[in-house]
């Protein structure tokens, strides 16, 4: 399958043209509910309850080069970011969990978290 264009911005970015662009990028998203199981001892069994909230973990692969690559720990490392769902087609506040860089191929594994309440 084709890569992507991933967008992203820092959470202090006041106009559109703070997003950066990595093309052909790689996709991954995982969402989960949260649940409250209750085993009732003596009773007919578990009772699941679903609270209402999900999260969701976006890890995006590809490759970049090392100025891109600089700008991208300037992120990392100030407040919660802004990446752009391919999917959803919006865009979503996350914590920026992991960064991953590999300058032999300029391979880049980054995982973002949503939480949704």
């Amino acid at each position: 399958m084709a890569g992507i264009d991933f967008f992203i911005r820092p959470a202090t970015a006041s106009s559109s043209s703070d997003w950066i662009r990595i093309a052909n990028a790689d996709m991954h998203v995982r969402m989960t509910r949260r649940l409250t199981r209750t085993v009732i001892r003596g009773g007919e069994g578990d009772d699941l309850h679903d609270e209402g909230s999900e999260s969701s973990v976006y890890r995006v692969r590809g490759e970049i080069s090392i100025d891109e690559y600089k700008k991208i720990v300037a992120i990392f490392r100030t407040g919660q970011p802004f990446i752009h769902d391919p999917f959803d087609e919006r865009d979503v506040k996350v914590i920026f969990s992991v960064l991953e860089y590999d300058s032999q191929d300029e391979s880049f594994m980054f995982e973002f978290i949503e939480d949704v309440i």
